[in-house]
């Protein structure tokens, strides 16, 4: 299969085009030949005029690729090596969501042939490879796991925005149904990822090693939100603590924050619903997610108090909001917990501009049914900065007061401004 690979005689799919899938597959179109699936027909219209959907990656990521960008399952047919990279949601009551995962592998069965191979990268709780989507794989091909076709798990790792920890120098987690299986698994992948690969034992340990990744941070930030909570109440800047704290050298640096997206605020539920189904419940992953999910109430209730301490009028207030992706010079606004803050000062009628270069104002509007504002229209009563954008920090504070009217209160959520001369504002941050 490997030299076959290389060689061209057989072909490499990838299943969803989304931040993860498409630099995987473009990885690989550099070396082999690749068919890149999407079921969006626009997006696949897009990446055939090599633009990156997610704007993550330049038209240039595109250059020397070996690939067939399509939404037709026909075209499927001609491929050997599978790799379905899809979103692995959760839906409003916190339950892990299959309907994508299941949906590809679907998708891979109606074309999977014998002697085939499927890897999947979506986060998943440990037990979903194998008790929810082979039985998918085999029923809809007809075929028998382990006789005709092999699977592998190589979770994710990719990090929206983030231009330094990319796929190929980020140590790659492989595993596979079998010896022979892994060792393919593991020999393709070490093509496109400089940094190596690392041999798990069963598909289940892979499972397990990317859901306690996101978990462990997640834990992290609760407790960084929560001794933000404590450290306000006793009129203490919980950045200037981290800061002093952070002089020890085993100190772990994480900071307080409003925590969404689709990984850090989802994947601990897929941990905590299969402990469930074991028996067990969770009691500090489940108290940490409590805490996170919490934080934009919290927010927006700090910020009413501090316009009532300051004499405004709350309904008459007007506030804005400076960001609204899930996490700073990004575009994805999946699962950000800026719409909480928004929504809540909404309940308490204060008049809210949501401004953001980055987010899309159609998706916006879609997703959560808010609108983004095209320009400002100051003066404001109010501004929170709730993603830490470039563009923000760049701002200089006389920017910022030209924004605002008398008494103007200035939230900082990440203390991006705290060392700035705030004299005349009323300065808050986590």
């Amino acid at each position: 299969m490997h030299q076959q690979l290389l060689t061209k005689e057989k072909t490499l799919a990838v299943i969803g085009l989304g931040y993860v899938g498409l630099p995987i597959a473009l990885a690989f179109a550099k070396k082999i030949r690749v068919i890149g699936f999407d079921i969006n027909a626009e997006r696949v219209d897009m990446m055939k005029n090599r633009l990156d959907p997610s704007n993550e990656l330049e038209p240039t990521a595109f250059d020397g690729c070996d690939i067939q960008f399509t939404h037709s399952i026909d075209d499927l047919k001609s491929a050997s090596f599978y790799i379905v990279a899809v979103p692995t949601p959760v839906d409003k009551h916190k339950v892990p969501d299959l309907t994508p995962v299941l949906s590809a592998s679907r998708t891979v069965g109606k074309v999977l042939s014998k002697g085939d191979i499927v890897v999947y990268e979506s986060t998943v709780y440990p037990g979903c490879t194998e008790d929810d989507c082979i039985p998918v794989l085999e029923e809809v091909s007809g075929l028998r796991w382990m006789d005709d076709f092999k699977v592998g798990y190589s979770p994710e790792r990719i990090n929206p925005g983030d231009k330094n920890h990319t796929l190929e120098n980020i140590v790659k987690v492989v595993s596979g149904s079998d010896e022979e299986s892994l060792n393919v698994i593991a020999t393709m992948y070490e093509q496109v990822v400089d940094a190596g690969v690392h041999r798990a034992p069963t598909i289940k340990v892979a499972e397990a090693a990317k859901i306690i990744e996101n978990t462990q941070r997640d834990l992290n930030i609760a407790l960084m939100n929560e001794l933000s909570k404590i450290f306000d109440l006793m009129d203490i800047n919980t950045y200037d603590v981290l800061e002093a704290a952070n002089t020890k050298w085993n100190f772990l640096n994480f900071f307080p924050g409003l925590v969404g997206g689709h990984c850090i605020g989802v994947d601990p539920y897929y941990l905590t619903y299969k402990a469930m189904s074991k028996g067990y419940k969770p009691e500090v992953i489940l108290a940490g997610r409590r805490i996170n999910d919490s934080m934009g109430a919290y927010v927006a209730k700090k910020l009413v108090q501090s316009l009532i301490k300051n004499g405004k009028d709350v309904s008459e207030s007007k506030v804005l909001i400076m960001g609204a992706t899930f996490k700073e010079d990004v575009s994805d606004i999946r699962n950000t917990k800026v719409v909480d803050v928004i929504k809540e000062l909404i309940d308490y009628s204060v008049t809210i501009d949501v401004v953001d270069a980055y987010a899309d104002p159609s998706e916006m509007k879609h997703e959560y049914g808010l609108s983004l504002s095209s320009e400002t229209n100051p003066p404001y009563d109010a501004i929170i900065v709730a993603v830490n954008h470039d563009q923000y920090a760049q701002m200089t504070l006389d920017n910022y007061r030209s924004l605002m009217g008398n008494d103007p209160i200035l939230f900082d959520i990440k203390g991006m401004l705290k060392d700035r001369d705030m004299t005349g504002i009323h300065y808050w941050s986590l």
